[in-house]
């Protein structure tokens, strides 16, 4: 059972980052909309679908399995994976203000520009580099 858990732990992993690295593109492209056209509209749907159908559940799914993992592999005293866990909630808390951002941009309130969603876009793939690394290097 094990091994299912494992490859349904990283899926939902690859969704989640799948999502995490789509979405702030989608508030670039959705900062050069005007407020109420058709594409501004087109970005709403696209963003709260995302979030709603792929990033919310596949971070639930990763969260759930990855603490099965950790409990039926006994690796809660390495000390790699406290580095992990410090990562993922770092991504998790992203996953919160993208998720402040999707309400924001459907009501019309994006106060932010396309250079900040730019810049914002990077940090979950630092966060996944970091992970992968303490995954399977376990260099501690």
């Amino acid at each position: 059972m094990y091994e299912w858990i494992k490859a349904l732990h990283v899926i939902a992993v690859i969704s989640w980052m799948a999502g995490m690295l789509y979405l702030p593109r989608l508030f670039v492209y959705h900062c050069e909309a005007e407020v109420g056209s058709k594409q501004s509209e087109t970005f709403k749907v696209m963003e709260r679908r995302l979030l709603k159908a792929i990033i919310n559940p596949a971070m639930i799914v990763t969260w759930l399995a990855g603490l099965y993992l950790a409990w039926a592999g006994h690796w809660f005293a390495a000390p790699w994976l406290h580095g992990k866990l410090l990562l993922v909630l770092v991504l998790s808390g992203a996953h919160g203000f993208f998720s402040r951002w999707v309400k924001d941009f459907a009501a019309d309130r994006n106060a932010r520009s396309q250079k900040f969603y730019r810049i914002i876009n990077e940090i979950p793939t630092i966060l996944m580099i970091g992970i992968v690394i303490l995954v399977v290097v376990k260099p501690f």
